[in-house]
């Protein structure tokens, strides 16, 4: 990393425009609303990807990991009420947000854990609690399982981390993860126009917003990391064995369940199988919420983190 301060890795003056606008503004696409997202853009050169992440606050880390087909944007209201107390570093996976991906990435979980996994070690984090969500969880949960020692805590939204092959998952997978997903994704921009546009439920984003989610994705080509994702809910069943073996290993950190109640994906099993894993864990329910629930309640979740920090620190 260029510097001595681990968060100083971004592009030169040359690449980012840096000097002709805010550090928030710098080389920023017009989609992203700076007052919304008021965060200083870093960036690791990674296995030749160009990887995005945000770095902002003061103290313990909090590493937030983002899904389908969202970005770092998605925590930027649980990041502004917990910089006092965290130093929250929310990451863009190649391909997603502001994250430019290397030739010949495919997209898969396993790249996105491997590229995590480098970014990690290359900030030295340490003591670090995570929260995860939709396919936050295997990519994280597959860092952790290899390096339990940098890891604390974590905060666990709609997630999973092992195989799913329910007949709900299987159709899933198979239909957005074949011929006709990949239509609906990439010519139609399903997984933003209507996943994510139905899936907040307790309030509507905004048109603004919805720019931010559709600006990584302009082209058909540019939405594949899309399609890749629902396929891989079944293709990467090896992946997700090998972190089902490595969770007993985090089986004593503190967790906490930040879950919803209008999920269409993530229901009382997960939450209860999460619940096991982690005997030392307290559950926050996030009534009406739905699949997107950092977008649903922000204020919430920091709150509940806020609060079972606290109780840690007692």
């Amino acid at each position: 990393m260029a510097g001595s301060d681990p968060r100083s890795d971004a592009p030169s003056a040359a690449e980012s425009g840096a000097g002709a606008t805010s550090p928030a503004e710098a080389s920023r696409p017009p989609w992203v609303p700076v007052d919304l997202y008021p965060f200083q853009s870093r960036y690791a050169q990674l296995e030749g990807a160009q990887v995005h992440y945000v770095d902002e606050g003061n103290g313990p880390a909090l590493l937030l990991l983002h899904g389908n087909p969202t970005w770092s944007f998605l925590y930027r209201g649980v990041i502004k009420r917990l910089t006092d107390r965290y130093r929250c570093i929310a990451v863009d996976y190649p391909g997603f947000g502001l994250s430019r991906a290397a030739p010949g990435y495919t997209f898969t979980p396993a790249e996105h854990a491997r590229i995590l996994e480098q970014l990690v070690l290359q900030l030295d984090l340490k003591d670090v609690t995570m929260m995860v969500q939709d396919w936050g969880g295997p990519i994280g949960f597959a860092v952790a399982t290899r390096h339990p020692d940098r890891f604390s805590a974590f905060v666990l939204g709609n997630t999973w981390a092992w195989p799913k092959a329910d007949p709900g998952t299987q159709v899933f997978s198979r239909v957005l993860g074949g011929p006709f997903g990949k239509y609906l994704i990439t010519r139609r921009n399903f997984f933003i126009e209507n996943i994510l546009a139905n899936n907040v439920k307790l309030r509507r984003l905004s048109e603004v917003e919805m720019n931010a989610y559709r600006g990584p994705f302009p082209t058909p080509e540019s939405r594949l990391p899309m399609h890749v994702f629902p396929h891989e809910i079944l293709a990467s069943r090896p992946l997700l064995a090998d972190i089902e073996r490595g969770l007993p290993a985090l089986s004593d950190r503190r967790a906490l369940l930040v879950w919803p109640t209008r999920d269409i994906a993530f229901r009382e099993g997960e939450r209860t199988r999460w619940e096991e894993v982690f005997p030392k864990h307290r559950t926050v329910i996030l009534e009406g919420a739905g699949h997107y629930i950092q977008e649903a309640a922000p204020e919430q979740i920091a709150s509940a983190i806020g609060t079972w920090s606290d109780a840690a620190e007692q």
